[in-house]
């Protein structure tokens, strides 16, 4: 997959003028037409003469190469990672459509170039549902990934005082990460972060339903991200079976005995090889395991985060669940207690490495309890509660700054304080007031120490630094959403722009996401995971852990790499990421991280959906628009013609008579025929829609069943940009033309992915109408004469209607068909029936 993704790289390099010494980042997923919008320019730091001071850069169209926007740029420090750097800041491009970014300096440093992004109100669209494809394969006990029963033999219990030993049923949960330990301090976190998403999602609708409970393929009329929900609160409920009896851990360091599948997992804890392992108990106490001792001082922190998961859990799912939330629900009083009884923290427990999870704080985790029931209605006296908690912690310790060594890991945990926003959204305005200063105080400290950084980055580079980034993100966007001050936009947009691609080494923290068949994108692809490891397959939708300092990392991780550093030039600054399947310290994806995003990823969608009024689209299994707006009863006639038009005329007056817009799809062969060339500036001035089929006709992929691609992909943008210059010719705009029809209506996702980075939604016609056949002639087998199309079409209608339907009729047909026989002959007849049925006709929106 690298070496597919690295000649992908270079055809786009081929296509686009080369890079010099500069190297240009960018957010890859793209930007919101209002978003800020700034890339950074980075290039080694010269030892044998100054820098540049001032930079020039232009913003062009990636169809057209066409400037869309000129800036100019003064030197930004870039001591931080040792590479001189410039911000680009292009926040005045709206448009939507595809770009890239040409940047230069002077004769020695040259230019550089920025990989194609898109802008667009879309551009988020399924990144939500997408991370929850990484919880599903971490599901445990049973596994629909790998389709296959793990861990069934969970757990004996230790540390207990009378019942050590015992066997009890905890089987389920989520693996933590590519260890197998499972955890009640990051599952809980975990299962409040997916509940809050759904709850507290500005369009609940951005999620959608596409598996069953159990994590497979199929609708089961549940939002799949409650289906992961209720997944994590069958477990906790296990952990937590009667009051005061809680369970903290499932196995330990133990675990980590090389990379295997879940399912061969045969480590033994002293009760057979993959016969079982440990269930650590909740003393509130230290425990010793081996030779090392955790510092718990009490059980706040683990059972306030049942608490609070309980309590929102069960009202998440009370509609599909009601008796099961109502069991959940029982439970959050005595959660409450305990967490009152024995105030302090409970960390989690190791045997052979100094690692574990070393939580100190706890007051938050008490605040979120009681907040989330004041905000569920439960009454004053846990607004009172949340309140007293939460102004023990004003902000998160973790923002103050960098305290190397001194920094345990998870020390303060969770990352984001959801509480302070559950009480800032409080309809007691002193409550309210003061806990939105909170958050605002922090955001401030985190710009403040940002300030010095090219890109904005104020997060200090700790173990699983991008979930912090995550939560400062998610910070922001929940504090304007309080608030109404978006003093922090652009804050927020450098911490989500840091994650998808804004940084030192241009990459994606996201695996799989976006497509890494896209040229110029790079994601994880060699994360640290079994399933690389074993299978070859990728953790798709895992949030990595991110960079870490670079002391940090030699401490821990630093004879870990496999092979040469490909960042080594973006790696000598303070901290250090590689996309090596050895390094665990940074690039090994994390449950709770992941789903730690989840919130805010729904909301990047909501917000674009929000910012136009979007058609609705039903897509093809390969991603191309099969329908559109399919709630209405509206038809889009699409006419696809290669050099052959001898319809187009017929076509034409139909259109006119009955007053009917169609959608034309012109090759460049069929634009560069002269004469079909007066009929095309007809089309254009009558006011159809008018865009791309290529330009010479090229077939993408193999007719077969897997349909491998047969073009590179630096051929396909060849011959996309010459079809959109024919476009020009005739006064169309790419901006204009952004539903593309591929050539013989056959393509594949590797097609797909590359022409909508390129700023173009691809459309087809709608399966089943039969109307493509008009092409066939006499002597074809499959030759259909035009009576049967139109019953075939009548039928179609009657059965699975033509809602939003994508019509195909081909305006150009071989002489060999009979002109009794050519459909568009019947095009008259088509729409008038189809009216009368309540269709109407129109060009795509």
């Amino acid at each position: 997959m690298r070496r597919r993704l690295l000649l992908l790289t270079a055809a786009l390099m081929a296509f686009l003028p080369l890079r010099a010494e500069w190297v240009v980042r960018v957010n890859l997923t793209g930007y919101l037409p209002d978003d800020s919008k700034v890339a950074v320019a980075l290039a080694p730091v010269p030892a044998d003469r100054p820098g540049p001071e001032a930079c020039r850069f232009e913003v062009r169209d990636a169809l057209s190469d066409a400037i869309v926007f000129s800036g100019e740029s003064r030197v930004f420090p870039g001591a931080k990672w040792n590479l001189w750097a410039f911000r680009l800041d292009f926040s005045d491009v709206t448009a939507p459509g595809s770009y890239y970014i040409r940047m230069e300096t002077d004769d020695f440093f040259g230019e550089g170039i920025s990989p194609i992004f898109r802008i667009g109100p879309d551009v988020y669209d399924g990144l939500a549902d997408f991370l929850l494809t990484y919880m599903r394969q971490q599901r445990c006990g049973d596994n629909p990934y790998n389709n296959h029963l793990c861990h069934q033999h969970d757990g004996y219990i230790v540390y207990h005082p009378t019942r050590s030993g015992e066997h009890i049923d905890v089987t389920g949960g989520w693996h933590d990460a590519t260890d197998y330990l499972q955890y009640t301090t990051t599952s809980a976190t975990a299962i409040y972060q997916l509940a809050f998403a759904w709850k507290y999602a500005p369009d609940q609708s951005v999620f959608g339903d596409r598996f069953d409970a159990t994590g497979r393929p199929g609708a089961n009329g549940i939002p799949d991200i409650l289906d992961e929900v209720k997944w994590g609160l069958d477990w906790l409920d296990k952990m937590n079976p009667a009051p005061k009896e809680m369970y903290n851990q499932i196995a330990d360091d133990r675990d980590h005995a090389g990379m295997r599948l879940p399912y061969l997992d045969s480590v033994d804890y002293g009760y057979g090889r993959g016969e079982g392992r440990p269930v650590y108990f909740v003393t509130g106490k230290p425990q010793i395991a081996g030779k090392k001792v955790n510092r718990t001082t009490g059980v706040s922190s683990v059972a306030a985060k049942f608490a609070s998961s309980f309590a929102l859990g069960a009202d998440v799912i009370r509609p599909w669940y009601p008796d099961f939330a109502e069991k959940i629900e029982g439970k959050v009083q005595d959660a409450w207690d305990f967490a009152l009884e024995i105030p302090g923290n409970t960390q989690t427990a190791c045997v052979v490495s100094p690692y574990f999870y070393e939580e100190d704080s706890w007051v938050d985790d008490l605040e979120l309890a009681a907040a989330t029931q004041y905000a569920l209605g439960a009454g004053d006296t846990w607004k009172k509660q949340a309140a007293y908690w939460g102004e023990l912690e004003p902000y998160s310790p973790w923002i103050d700054g960098q305290k190397g060594k001194e920094y345990h890991h998870y020390q303060w945990y969770p990352f984001i304080n959801l509480g302070h926003w559950l009480l800032a959204e409080s309809g007691d305005k002193a409550v309210a007031d003061e806990f939105s200063h909170y958050m605002g105080d922090a955001l401030d400290r985190l710009v403040r120490r940002g300030g010095s950084d090219p890109f904005g980055h104020g997060v200090p580079y700790l173990w699983c630094s991008n979930n912090l980034t995550s939560a400062a993100a998610t910070h922001a966007w929940l504090y304007e959403r309080a608030t109404g001050d978006a003093q922090f936009r652009g804050a927020e947009a450098a911490l989500r722009d840091w994650l998808l691609g804004c940084n030192p080494w241009g990459t994606s923290m996201i695996v799989g996401w976006p497509s890494a068949q896209i040229p110029g994108y790079d994601t994880p692809t060699d994360p640290h995971s079994s399933y690389v490891k074993v299978n070859g397959d990728l953790p798709l939708g895992g949030l990595v852990d991110g960079p870490i300092m670079r002391q940090l990392f030699l401490d821990r991780a630093g004879t870990a790499l496999t092979r040469p550093d490909e960042f080594a030039r973006y790696n000598q600054g303070w901290a250090v990421y590689h996309d090596d399947i050895g390094d665990y310290a940074s690039n090994e994806p994390t449950m709770d991280g992941t789903a730690g995003l989840v919130a805010y990823a729904a909301a990047l969608e909501a917000r674009g959906r929000a910012w136009r009024a979007s058609p609705a689209f039903e897509k093809d299994r390969y991603g191309a628009i099969i329908r559109v707006n399919p709630d209405q009863k509206v038809i889009y006639l699409c006419f696809t013609a290669d050099e052959n038009f001898n319809g187009a005329e017929t076509i034409l007056k139909t259109l006119k008579k009955l007053k009917v817009k169609g959608n034309f799809f012109l090759t460049g062969n069929c634009m560069r025929h002269t004469p079909n060339q007066d009929v095309i500036r007809r089309i254009v001035s009558d006011g159809h829609y008018v865009g791309g089929h290529s330009d010479r006709h090229v077939l993408y992929c193999d007719w077969g069943a897997t349909r491998p691609t047969l073009m590179s992909a630096d051929s396909i943008l060849a011959d996309l940009k010459a079809n959109y210059a024919e476009l020009a010719k005739f006064g169309v705009p790419r901006e204009a033309a952004r539903w593309f029809l591929p050539p013989y209506e056959h393509y594949n996702a590797f097609s797909v992915d590359l022409i909508e980075a390129m700023g173009l939604h691809v459309v087809n016609y709608t399966p089943g109408i039969g109307t493509p056949a008009d092409y066939t002639t006499p002597e074809m087998k499959n030759y259909r004469p035009a009576q049967p199309l139109v019953d075939g079409l009548w039928k179609f209608e009657k059965e699975q209607g033509l809602n939003g339907a994508l019509l195909l009729i081909h305006p150009g047909i071989h002489p060999d068909r009979p002109e009794s026989e050519r459909l568009y002959n019947r095009l008259d007849e088509v729409i008038r029936y189809l009216k009368k049925k309540g269709y109407r006709f129109d060009r795509l929106p």
